[in-house]
């Protein structure tokens, strides 16, 4: 798979922040202007670079991206602010661009200061790599307690033009984005208005990255960057264009998605948890949450236990409209509750051997209404403790 888009470079270098030596420091260059669009954590907590990033995407227009993991920069005050505002002044220097064009974000250790002088030393040489070919490297140095760099692309046409679309991703652990996801950028050549932009990205984040979840946490970090910079030359979007946009957006976004619940922070499963026949949209992702969240459900998925009673007793709990007596569950094409009573051992045996596998598909129907939802999780293992016990030491 080609993962060049024209007019952009980027690189990734290793500064030292990260323990293990491996690169941590990434940047991504547009050579013009570009449209950019940006979604932020909800989280009340926002650390440094969200901040200054929410103010610099205001006008909708950007050149850089610049990215370090192994320090979040989250939780350090006003120090922490300098810092982030130093980074990107360091950037705007060797790029020559404005301050303002730049874009930061950073993941890791929450509480800890930046060694700035680190990444200072670090900026000749991340400048020196840029090339076209670096969006891989971008994809492994924001990794953090990820197995596995997460990258996607998507090509279209828009006004008789080739367009291109490349997204990288982070994530693992405390994850359970609310407009937003760990870290995201993605990257297009295509021509398209800010509204537009924004308006596209805001979709695809709710119809992708605001349908996972490893642990119901939600970070202090949580970034995704859209940089379209125009050299498709498509000129202005038709409906038609802007729906397969849209549908490419979206596809790639969902491609990240659901390899970070893959790479979930010890996962052995990738579990899609449907609630159909809700009263209400709110409850049909209410309800799914809610299972998809709990502990003893999540352990179950590990256990390869058909455990449908904790099911029940996390939809009981999660405040939405249904009556249990309405109620079935299936595993995969397996029933396994049926008017909210048990279908027998021998239907849970068979559900056990689907569970077995590394994917499989829990569905909820309610029979309070007419709307579903899908969120998509994994399973709670030994080795998420562990990751998690040992992540700072």
């Amino acid at each position: 798979m080609e993962y060049m888009i024209q007019g952009f470079k980027a690189s990734a270098v290793a500064a030292g922040l990260k323990q293990n030596g491996a690169p941590d420091l990434a940047l991504i260059y547009s050579e013009k202007e570009s449209t950019a669009a940006g979604v932020f954590t909800t989280s009340r907590v926002k650390a440094a670079p969200v901040l200054l990033s929410m103010e610099h995407i205001r006008k909708g227009k950007a050149r850089a991206i610049v990215a370090n993991a192994g320090n979040a920069n989250a939780c350090t005050g006003s120090q922490g602010l300098d810092d982030a505002r130093g980074t990107i002044d360091r950037v705007s220097q060797i790029l020559g661009i404005d301050s303002t064009d730049v874009l930061v974000a950073s993941t890791g250790v929450i509480g800890k200061p930046l060694d700035m002088a680190l990444l200072s030393n670090a900026m000749p040489e991340l400048q020196e790599n840029l090339g076209s070919k670096g969006m891989q490297d971008v994809a492994r140095a924001i990794m953090t307690t990820d197995t596995f760099p997460k990258i996607s692309a998507y090509g279209g046409m828009a006004g008789g033009r080739p367009y291109r679309i490349v997204g990288v991703a982070k994530g693992s652990g405390m994850i359970m984005p609310d407009m937003a996801t760990m870290l995201c950028f993605l990257l297009s050549d295509i021509a398209i208005d800010g509204p537009s932009l924004q308006k596209t990205l805001l979709c695809g984040v709710q119809k992708t990255f605001n349908r996972i979840t490893v642990d119901g946490d939600t970070s202090t970090n949580d970034t995704v960057f859209m940089l379209a910079n125009g050299m498709a030359g498509n000129g202005a979007l038709s409906d038609p264009d802007l729906k397969e946009f849209d549908a490419g957006l979206a596809k790639v976004m969902g491609d990240l998605a659901r390899m970070i619940i893959k790479d979930g922070e010890g996962a052995t499963k990738f579990v899609a948890l449907e609630i159909k026949g809700a009263a209400s949209a709110s409850d049909a992702l209410k309800g799914a949450r809610t299972v998809a969240n709990s502990p003893l459900v999540k352990t179950a998925f590990y256990g390869s236990d058909p455990n449908w009673g904790r099911m029940m007793a996390a939809l009981g709990r999660s405040g939405i409209l249904f009556e249990e007596s309405n109620t079935d569950i299936w595993i995969d094409d397996v029933q396994i509750v049926k008017g909210g009573l048990g279908c027998g051992p021998d239907a849970e045996r068979r559900a056990a051997q689907k569970m077995s596998g590394d994917a499989f598909t829990v569905s909820v129907q309610l029979g309070a209404g007419e709307f579903s939802e899908t969120v998509y999780t994994c399973d709670l293992s030994h080795d998420y403790v562990t990751i998690n016990a040992n992540y700072r030491t």
